[in-house]
């Protein structure tokens, strides 16, 4: 614009922090088969972005298991979160267990993942993929699960991973085949009604849409376990898992050990039940080696933190490097961490810019480095009750008798 010559001008800067809205972590992704879905509406091996509240999409996908993966979602949303945000992936039913279980690893590979985002506007950050619990033989992994990591390091995912449900023994040896902070092996299926019919579906869909049901009670943002929370619309499991909260050698206690989570029933009058009645989800670890990121809420916490300061670094690339771009750019930062603490989404944090690791050198080639340390809150997973006797309390009865003494004197 040709600035007046007599008259003013305005202008609008953009210097100071910038605030970022984050991102939607309870988006999504159910790859399986369907062999009666509406062909046009679900096409194989395109993605599909639907809500669960659309009555006419959901009737759309026929009867298989992407219709149950729907349902089972549905039935954990609670008040008047009504529908999820997912992104169907419809492969082609193979010739038998290896050939479909192929189809789902195919449509996992990094390329087609990739473009997901893009073809349907979202990035979803809840994988659930079928056919996980089909192996080879008991030393191999399922090719769902070979690559279900990758998959979900593009997307920034985690993954709910149903393993062979028909024993400990075999839950726990597909749990050996992994090592990813991605993925949550769990070792139930669910027992649910198709009409008059009760039949065995996976429980994995069930648990994504309890992710995205607790979400929802944290404002959208993925910071909170989800142990110890009830599973809704089962008519029972696939098997009873012995669990007792006082037992560390009951069968589910050896498989949480092993780091496969299960879902375990409620029981009347039963010391160390997990519930009166009722089914609840039991797991806060993924299947990675090593404690530091081995809850995974702490992982998908951390992933959120991540795309905010993305949206936020974003903001300030390709300007010219000065002091005042620098601190605005650090107190984005910290301001955005901050509001996380005061919300009790993180315990703490420090952001740092330090002279080793920003030499004039790197500064004349546009390189900043900010040093980040964040503290994730953990699950509580195991009370220690001390008990002793409380000698102040007989004490106390003394002194009563002694006070009730003079005052009947």
């Amino acid at each position: 614009m040709t600035e007046p010559v007599f008259g003013m001008t305005f202008s609008r800067t953009d210097e100071g922090p910038v605030p970022v809205l984050g991102a939607d972590f309870s988006k999504a992704l159910l790859i399986e088969t369907s062999a009666d879905a509406d062909a046009a509406a679900f096409p194989v091996g395109q993605p599909v972005r639907i809500s669960t509240s659309d009555a006419t999409m959901v009737a759309k996908l026929g009867t298989g298991l992407l219709a149950d993966a729907v349902k089972g979602i549905n039935s954990q949303l609670t008040g008047l979160n009504a529908g999820a945000d997912v992104t169907i992936y419809r492969v082609a039913e193979g010739a038998d267990a290896e050939e479909t279980a192929t189809n789902i690893a195919t449509a996992l590979a990094p390329t087609n993942i990739a473009a997901i985002p893009s073809a349907v506007n979202a990035t979803p950050r809840l994988v659930w993929a079928g056919r996980t619990p089909w192996r080879k033989d008991l030393v191999t992994t399922s090719p769902v699960v070979a690559a279900l990591h990758a998959a979900c390091e593009r997307l920034l995912a985690i993954a709910v991973v149903d393993v062979d449900d028909t024993s400990k023994a075999n839950a726990v040896g597909a749990r050996e085949t992994m090592n990813s902070e991605r993925l949550m092996p769990l070792g139930i299926a669910a027992r649910v009604y198709e009409g008059a019919a009760l039949v065995t579906r996976p429980m994995g869909p069930r648990i994504v849409g309890l992710f995205q049901r607790v979400d929802n009670l944290n404002e959208g943002k993925p910071f909170d376990p989800i142990a110890n929370r009830p599973i809704y619309g089962l008519a029972g499991l696939s098997r009873k898992i012995p669990f007792s909260l006082l037992d560390g050698s009951t069968e589910g206690q050896q498989m949480l050990e092993a780091e496969v989570s299960i879902v375990a029933e409620g029981e009347v009058g039963v010391d160390g039940s997990v519930a009166d009645g009722g089914f609840k989800f039991i797991g806060t670890d993924n299947a990675t080696t090593g404690e530091l990121w081995k809850q995974i809420h702490q992982v998908r916490g951390a992933d959120y933190l991540t795309v905010k300061i993305m949206q936020i670094t974003r903001e300030f690339l390709g300007r010219k490097i000065t002091g005042d771009l620098v601190e605005a750019w650090l107190n984005s930062i910290k301001f955005m961490l901050r509001d996380h603490q005061a919300d009790d989404d993180i315990l703490g944090y420090d952001v740092k810019f330090l002279p080793a690791k920003n030499s004039p050198e790197q500064i004349r080639l546009g390189k900043l480095t900010v040093n980040m340390g964040i503290e994730p809150a953990p699950a509580f997973k195991v009370a220690n009750h001390e008990i002793a006797r409380y000698r102040p309390a007989i004490e106390g009865l003394v002194n009563d008798i002694i006070a009730r003494q003079n005052a009947s004197n």
